[in-house]
């Protein structure tokens, strides 16, 4: 593995320091700070020429600030001759904006993705992206990671049965059949209906979740409105509990405080984005650690070995 070096960001590097630990290496050496009038100073102090080098860094909260850290960072790589640089962005922002949803609105998932590939990225590996066509939009091999397992896990430890997946709107119902058929449970779908940006009003719950324990799946919780609005609507249709499995925690605006007042039993995420002590300390937030999947996919992608194989 003499070859292999791991570098990080500012945006999540206890996250990194797991996945280092799970390949048993170090992680590289550079420095990330910004000078007097805001702009971010990189310097990387690991030879890194003829390296297979990979970057971790999600572009989360404060979101510009994690992108150019990466674009600089992968522009420095790039300039000191390492063979191939991998983004690794446990989550990727801006993907939301994936397509244009009304006239004269950018396709930021894109533009990400053009500022990525010019910078000197030939890989990048993510994890359950907001919309799977993402992919399409990079030149460049993209290895979009799964927190299925982990999940499933998670849920056969904790859940004796009697469950019903339930996607929290219609975009999600594949994920949730998918996670129902693997569980064996039944599944539902909330008909949500979004009238402006992080702002959505439940409407009707399809499927049977009377006397079961429903389960909502989502790829994120950002203002955690969906969540639970969705939580409710399935308690008033009959529904004995409501737990909550999202894949990554933005948890911006009132979403701590929606959550600590919501019927949501627990809502479980993955640490693809840091979640502050002070949002743990409210008791229904609990975190697990998906850096063992990501630590597999960049030995996997090292070797050449395949990815798709940890999914199946």
């Amino acid at each position: 593995m003499n070859e292999l070096i791991i570098f990080s960001g500012n945006s999540n590097p206890e996250f990194a320091k797991k996945v280092c630990n799970y390949l048993n290496m170090p992680l590289g050496n550079s420095m990330v700070k910004r000078f007097s009038d805001g702009e971010v100073r990189i310097e990387i102090n690991d030879n890194v020429r003829l390296r297979d080098v990979f970057i971790i860094q999600s572009t989360c909260a404060p979101v510009n600030d994690n992108l150019v850290e990466l674009l600089l960072m992968i522009d420095a790589l790039k300039r000191a001759s390492a063979t191939r640089i991998t983004a690794v962005m446990p989550y990727y922002g801006y993907a939301r904006q994936d397509k244009k949803v009304a006239p004269r609105v950018p396709i930021s998932a894109k533009l990400v993705a053009d500022l990525l590939e010019k910078a000197g990225a030939r890989r990048i590996i993510s994890m359950d992206l907001h919309a799977g066509q993402i992919q399409g939009y990079f030149d460049i091999p993209v290895d979009n990671l799964f927190a299925a397992p982990k999940i499933i896990e998670y849920i056969k430890e904790n859940f004796d049965g009697n469950l019903v997946i339930v996607s929290p709107d219609a975009g999600g119902a594949e994920r949730a059949r998918a996670y129902a058929k693997r569980l064996d449970a039944t599944l539902a779908i909330v008909d949500k209906r979004r009238d402006a940006p992080n702002v959505s009003q439940a409407m009707a719950v399809i499927g049977d979740v009377v006397d079961k324990v429903a389960i909502l799946l989502d790829d994120m919780v950002d203002t955690a409105g969906t969540l639970t609005e969705a939580a409710q609507a399935i308690l008033d249709k009959g529904a004995s509990e409501v737990y909550a499995c999202c894949v990554h925690p933005v948890l911006s605006g009132p979403a701590v405080d929606r959550i600590c007042n919501s019927e949501l039993r627990t809502v479980i995420v993955a640490d693809t984005i840091p979640v502050k002590p002070e949002i743990l300390e409210c008791g229904k937030v609990e975190v697990m650690s998906v850096a063992e999947i990501f630590g597999e996919a960049i030995i996997r992608s090292h070797r050449g070995d395949s990815v798709t194989s940890l999914f199946i």
